[in-house]
């Protein structure tokens, strides 16, 4: 199968590692995904781990201590050769069975959590990968139905109340905190769903890159229902 665009021009699918890896982003392209479809019981290997806290990090090891019925074997394979290519490519990846994350209470109007969306940040040209094996999966919308909130007058005026120092400060203030990184749905828009298995590799905000970065957030996570998810 060949590379095929979305209707939004932002994001692109393909077919193999290779191409997610290895296809630049060009143009209005912030997204890629590899699409796939995975055999295995990922919802084993969740139901595997003892949640104690809301975020727990699963190492190789533990993956291959499991005592798993045929389906967990071959879900485990795919996990592992995952993190192995991952690894190979020089990134660091990172498995997380996830309850929920964080919320934001102190700032109700305009959380910054990754409930929230928002694009990612790096000091240096690389990019986000992440695929969710279970559970519900993140979501993006396009850069044009986006605006970042500290643009929106009502929310700025929020945050000069919160910043309470001089002007010249200000915009360092919002960066250094990480409300720039966050943004409001400017229309009805229905944001596109990552998908089970599939994996993603997002553009990011940094001063070399060629492309907008990703607009994205994590999903509500369905009670009784933890989140598999592989990042890096």
């Amino acid at each position: 199968m060949a590379a095929q665009l979305s209707s939004n021009n932002q994001v692109l699918h393909v077919s193999n590692f290779q191409d997610l890896i290895g296809t630049p982003f060009l143009g209005e392209v912030n997204a890629i995904g590899w699409t796939r479809e995975l055999v295995g019981n990922f919802e084993e290997i969740a139901n595997k781990i003892e949640l104690t806290e809301n975020l727990v990090v699963i190492e190789e090891a533990t993956l291959l201590e499991m005592q798993l019925s045929e389906q967990g074997i071959l879900a485990r394979e795919i996990i592992l050769n995952d993190l192995q290519v991952l690894k190979a490519q020089g990134a660091a990846p990172t498995l997380n069975l996830i309850n929920n994350y964080e919320r934001d209470d102190e700032h109700p109007g305009f959380p910054t959590d990754v409930y929230s969306y928002h694009v990612d940040r790096a000091p240096i040209p690389t990019y986000t990968l992440l695929c969710t094996y279970y559970g519900a999966a993140s979501e993006l919308i396009p850069n044009t139905q986006a605006i970042q909130k500290i643009l929106i007058p009502e929310i700025r005026q929020e945050l000069r109340k919160i910043y309470q120092g001089n002007e010249a400060g200000f915009e360092a203030f919002l960066t250094e905190n990480f409300y720039d990184l966050h943004y409001q749905v400017l229309h009805d828009t229905q944001p596109m769903n990552f998908g089970i298995g599939n994996m993603w590799r997002l553009a990011v905000d940094h001063p070399e890159s060629p492309v907008l970065p990703c607009v994205h957030r994590a999903p509500m996570e369905k009670p009784g229902e933890p989140r598999l998810l592989l990042i890096c």
